[in-house]
């Protein structure tokens, strides 16, 4: 009995040992996890410590006042220069009058507009003051699909509101309120509310990787940034010239499929081009023989399908350098070239 018993105890001890040793395990798990939180943790708060003071308040004078007689708040931005250079959204500041920045600390003090471009939706406006905390604009082209992100800005009024998210995608497409396709958007799960426009989003180190710009109506969790790549372009433009320049052809177009015994014949590996509807008088496109119902099947070598085609290319081309246009008209392909001016 003796003896047959030993076995059983023998066999009931090395489970419960197994036990003890997995609860030991979880335990070491929860630990590992409270220390990535805490981690995570450490890494948000660092970062608003270093630039929560750079993130300010816009005001404006639109004509608009609450019940109080007080002005309403337009939107957020981040001090990029200890001058007062502001980075924020176009749309924040387009016609805005009296414009006023407040600072975390309280503070207000008047700011004039540098320049504005709608078809990024990007504004510089210089509040004045020396010596303003600022922010780094980071290389957003290093952004990875999962990484932390964090959201600054004044949403609804409420000054310094953090919120914290991820990368969700990178190089999403967003129309303007112009209708004009802005590249290379953000997109990201930090929760943004009105009033957070403008305001930066910032990596784990605190550097700007993008200037966020909207979100959508109805959906939960989705908001966009206009990445730091698009606004360190910008901003030099805009400092320097007081707008962005840009190459224009002097046409107004509409995508239009094309015939495919046409496309074939012309070995055309696209199934739409750029019907030409008008062209303004004297304009680069007239003086270059372009007329209404030509077909744009290519711009510089590069295949055109529809006006955003036309809208990417001239962005980044500059102003005042000649650009080949492959043109149908009829059964006739035609090659020309144009001197384009800059967009007015």
């Amino acid at each position: 009995m003796h003896h047959s018993i030993r076995p059983a105890f023998t066999l009931i001890d090395g489970p419960a040992r197994a036990a003890g040793g997995e609860r030991r395990e979880a335990g070491a798990d929860s630990a590992a996890d409270a220390e990535l939180l805490d981690a995570y943790s450490r890494a948000v708060i660092h970062v608003v410590d270093t630039v929560g003071p750079a993130v300010v308040s816009i005001d404006f004078g639109r004509g608009r006042e609450d019940y109080a007689g007080e002005q309403v708040g337009a939107g957020s931005g981040v001090t990029i220069a200890p001058d007062g250079y502001i980075l924020t959204n176009q749309h924040v500041v387009h016609q805005a009058r009296n414009l006023v920045v407040t600072l975390t600390d309280g503070a207000t003090v008047p700011a004039t507009v540098v320049g504005e471009d709608v078809a990024t939706d990007l504004a510089v406006i210089r509040a004045q003051g020396t010596g303003l905390p600022y922010a780094e604009l980071g290389d957003s082209r290093q952004l990875q699909v999962g990484q932390l992100v964090i959201a600054m800005g004044n949403p609804l009024g409420f000054q310094s509101t953090v919120s914290t998210g991820v990368v969700s995608a990178l190089g999403r497409r967003l129309r303007s309120r112009q209708g004009r396709l802005i590249e290379n958007i953000i997109q990201h799960t930090a929760p943004l509310n009105p009033g957070s426009s403008g305001g930066p989003l910032l990596d784990s180190r605190g550097r700007v990787m993008g200037i966020n710009t909207a979100i959508i109506a109805l959906a939960q969790g989705i908001g966009f940034a206009i990445p730091a790549s698009t606004a360190h372009w910008v901003l030099a433009q805009l400092l320097q010239h007081g707008r962005v320049r840009r190459a224009y052809l002097g046409i107004s177009g509409r995508e239009k499929p094309l015939d495919r015994r046409l496309a074939r014949f012309h070995a055309l590996d696209i199934a739409s081009a750029v019907e030409v509807v008008a062209s303004e008088a004297d304009g680069p496109a007239a003086r270059a023989g372009l007329r209404s119902g030509d077909l744009v099947v290519a711009i510089n070598g590069q295949p055109v399908t529809g006006v955003d085609d036309l809208h990417r290319f001239l962005a980044q081309w500059p102003w005042d350098r000649p650009v080949a246009l492959t043109v149908v008209r009829g059964r006739t392909r035609l090659e020309m070239e144009l001197m384009p001016v800059e967009l007015p």
